[in-house]
């Protein structure tokens, strides 16, 4: 069975259950509140988070979920005592077999947990057949063929809710499925913001705070997507998702930095036409999009004000300041696991200047060290993906072992 990513698949069912994988985060709150928006038309079936304990006790007593998962052992003792004092039957587990158990429930599963840890409970939603919400770049970075195969053989439906992916979704053919070429397409064009170092020289980039890398001029984010997006990094892993989701080839996505947010990305046919999708920088727009499609609901976004915008400006990246974009490019061109090298080397990277142990400009070293000295094998196997997952974590925890000492003594 073909994955259904085309205006043939079926429509929500009414009263559709939806799971949030990650709901105490950014994107898990645009999605309770389009949510909310259409309270006969939706329900929540399970939530989870990592360990914001009161955050999510707040969500469940308010939205009464069959099942709540805390990652963390003990804040899921701490979420049990609550409900339970509340006098609410929800049922909570912890751990990675809650996230999957949790990610096994409902119609429409919105897998929003940042980083590696979302890998598995998105392949469960994907095997269980269920209509999968990708807000999390790892799951096809890491292994988007083997993602993309689980969900042809289960009969899932793949839609991202990233705003660049959603927009080059809503620009590509009719009928379009998802990890298939399609001839007509010449290039996608993802658009970047550029974060708020997008003018910052090489020598300031040095001493940026972690307080500023995550100060994104146009959209609110988690801390750690905040980093990559100041780093770029977040458009290199949004490259390799394009790459595997689109059919295309690396040559074939170019980076655009684009300040005002407005364009997401666009489509480029062989007859040299271009096909955009604008809106404001709102995540509740892909999301609505997402949880309705093929039909469109209304998002709770304001229209979009072009008269006041004035103008859309576009300039190519530097990729000599911003290094992290050409390794992406760079894993992306190899293929294999060097996407779930780069990745994981990234995690680590961005880890160590949040805790202030590295500097900014740090990061893309962390990540080239570890690209150098992990082999890369196929990515066809979870095992093979998983096991350099790991290698370049500890790759990258040896040069951040050599760096730090450098850093707190103030040497860079």
């Amino acid at each position: 069975m073909s994955t259904r990513m085309s205006h043939v698949a079926d429509g929500v069912p009414a009263n559709a259950g939806v799971t949030i994988l990650g709901s105490t985060g950014s994107i898990g709150g645009c999605a309770l509140d389009v949510l909310a928006r259409h309270p006969g038309r939706f329900h929540v079936a399970a939530l989870t988070a990592n360990r914001q304990v009161e955050r999510l006790y707040e969500q469940c007593r308010r939205l009464r979920p069959r099942l709540a998962v805390m990652l963390d052992a003990r804040a899921a003792e701490q979420l049990e005592r609550l409900l339970r004092a509340a006098g609410l039957g929800i049922d909570v587990r912890a751990g990675a077999e809650g996230l999957e158990a949790a990610a096994a429930l409902g119609d429409t599963v919105v897998a929003a947990i940042v980083g590696a840890a979302g890998l598995k409970p998105t392949l469960t939603a994907v095997r269980a057949g269920k209509r999968v919400l990708l807000a999390n770049k790892e799951p096809l970075v890491m292994c988007g063929d083997l993602l993309i195969a689980e969900a042809r053989a289960a009969g899932a439906t793949l839609l991202p809710i990233d705003s660049e992916h959603n927009a080059i979704f809503q620009c590509m053919p009719h009928g379009f499925r998802a990890g298939e070429a399609d001839a007509s397409i010449r290039r996608i064009v993802l658009t970047c913001s550029g974060g708020p170092f997008r003018t910052l020289s090489s020598d300031a980039l040095t001493h940026v705070t972690p307080e500023q890398a995550c100060a994104h001029p146009n959209w609110v984010m988690g801390r750690k997507i905040s980093v990559d997006s100041a780093t770029l990094m977040n458009k290199g892993l949004e490259l390799i998702e394009a790459c595997r989701l689109f059919g295309v080839t690396p040559t074939q996505v170019e980076v655009v930095i684009h300040p005002q947010s407005v364009i997401h990305s666009m489509v480029e046919y062989n007859d040299g036409s271009v096909l955009a999708q604008l809106a404001n920088p709102d995540m509740r727009i892909p999301i609505a999009h997402a949880l309705a499609w093929p039909e469109r609901i209304e998002s709770g976004a304001a229209s979009i004000d072009l008269p006041r915008i004035g103008r859309l400006d576009f300039a190519a990246p530097d990729i000599e300041r911003f290094p992290c974009l050409r390794l992406a490019q760079q894993a992306a061109a190899v293929g294999g696991t060097a996407p779930a090298i780069l990745n994981a080397a990234n995690e680590e990277a961005v880890a160590a200047f949040l805790e202030r142990r590295i500097a900014f400009t740090d990061i893309a070293r962390v990540i080239e060290h570890a690209l150098t000295l992990t082999p890369v094998h196929p990515d066809n196997a979870l095992a093979a993906v998983l096991a350099d997952d790991a290698r370049a974590r500890e790759y990258a925890h040896a040069c951040i072992a050599d760096v730090a000492p450098r850093m707190a003594q103030g040497a860079l």
